[in-house]
């Protein structure tokens, strides 16, 4: 089964961004609730860490795969958030997690391997199995129980050229995390079947209903799970590009030679700000945390007031899924209205998949005030289309 995709060469949501910003005729300023990207700034410590070890002198090549100190930090850190010892040699440092990911996919499979992805689920998935000539398989999630990820789903697509699963939680686009039970059932899947797991963990510390627990945890995971995992979300560093996996032993060194190909080395005084921020108070992510909880809490309320709308709450990351299909538009046609009619920027859901055709991404990531401004929009607007249908003009 093939899942089509827009190309990396045009990143569809940055682009739908760069789109939204044009000159409007009625003067209003786009709201973009599109990228997903914090709206608080990096935090101080972390942006004096890196003038530091510029002036410090760390501008020079490093190893490929990171500096033995932020290795060191990292192995730590996880070891203290997932109470489970990481090995500091597994860890491999990215140009952020988008590389981590990429280049994960490009070590692990060959033209033939098909690849379990979720749907929805995020672009880069599917296209970067695409580009190392393995085929993207979707699995479907539950909507029922809230976009969770769905291991019968995924068994039932197993054949004998399936060579890795991929998961994501908290999910982009969803915020689904997935319940224990489901993991144990995943790592069965992957025993069962002998399959790599590329667990796709960015949000791991924006998990608000629930506690987050990684498939590598769970036993025999270890030796058959890439971990990835970056700074970007969790202390507002999108533009540093800094990410991590977590490897197999076995997979470091071909990850190493992909790395010195691609980028030579993760710039060593971001990798320095990088250490600042994993070992700087925590307190700082937790007040993000909890500000996130009340942009969701928000969002969803406000969703759920629209008429058509179905928003449920997503257990983490930094967006809301609604479906948007009863107010009788598709994903695409309500993001459409929503940048024309209220100056609002969404993300149609057909980009992470087949089964995200009936939604559309929001992001709660921006100030309070643009998401508050943005619901009033949207509800002005689609509370407007409802009274012209009802009339029976066309809108």
């Amino acid at each position: 089964m093939r899942s089509e995709g827009a190309p990396l060469d045009n990143e569809p949501i940055l682009a739908l961004a760069s789109r939204a910003d044009g000159p409007r005729a009625d003067g209003r300023r786009v709201i973009h609730l599109d990228v997903g990207e914090p709206g608080w700034d990096t935090p101080a410590h972390i942006r004096e860490a890196a003038k530091d070890a510029i002036d410090g002198g760390a501008t020079r090549y490093v190893k490929a795969t990171g500096t033995p100190e932020l290795r060191q930090a990292i192995a730590k850190n996880l070891g203290t958030r997932l109470e489970e010892p990481a090995d500091p040699d597994c860890v491999v440092v990215f140009p952020g997690a988008k590389a981590a990911i990429f280049l994960a996919i490009l070590a692990t499979c060959s033209p033939g391997d098909e690849v379990l992805v979720p749907d929805p689920g995020y672009p880069l998935f599917a296209e970067a199995c695409r580009i190392a000539g393995a085929t993207p398989v979707p699995f479907s999630t539950s909507g029922d129980s809230g976009h969770q990820p769905n291991a019968a789903a995924a068994a039932a697509l197993i054949t004998p050229r399936t060579r890795l699963l991929v998961l994501n939680a908290p999910s982009n686009p969803t915020g689904a995390i997935i319940a224990g039970s489901e993991l144990e059932a995943f790592a069965g899947l992957a025993q069962a079947h002998d399959l790599l797991v590329l667990s796709d963990e960015i949000y791991s510390q924006f998990v608000f209903d629930g506690v987050h627990r990684s498939i590598a945890q769970l036993p025999g995971m270890g030796d058959r799970t890439i971990l990835v995992d970056g700074f970007s979300k969790t202390y507002a560093m999108t533009g540093w590009r800094l990410g991590y996996a977590v490897v197999p032993r076995r997979l470091v060194e071909p990850l190493a030679r992909l790395l010195f190909a691609s980028a030579s080395c993760t710039a060593p005084f971001i990798q320095a700000a990088g250490i600042r921020a994993l070992e700087g108070s925590e307190g700082w992510v937790e007040a993000r945390r909890g500000e996130l909880i009340r942009h969701r809490d928000l969002a969803v309320e406000a969703l759920n007031a629209i008429a058509g709308v179905k928003c449920p709450r997503p257990a983490g990351a930094m967006y809301v899924f609604p479906d948007v299909s009863g107010t009788g538009l598709d994903g695409d046609a309500f993001a459409e209205r929503a940048l024309t009619d209220a100056a609002v920027s969404l993300v149609p859901g057909s980009l992470f998949g087949a089964r995200g055709r009936a939604h559309v991404r929001i992001s709660i990531a921006a100030s309070l005030p643009d998401l508050e401004e943005a619901m009033n929009r949207l509800h002005a607007v689609f509370a407007r289309t409802e009274v012209d249908n009802a009339g029976g003009a066309s809108t």
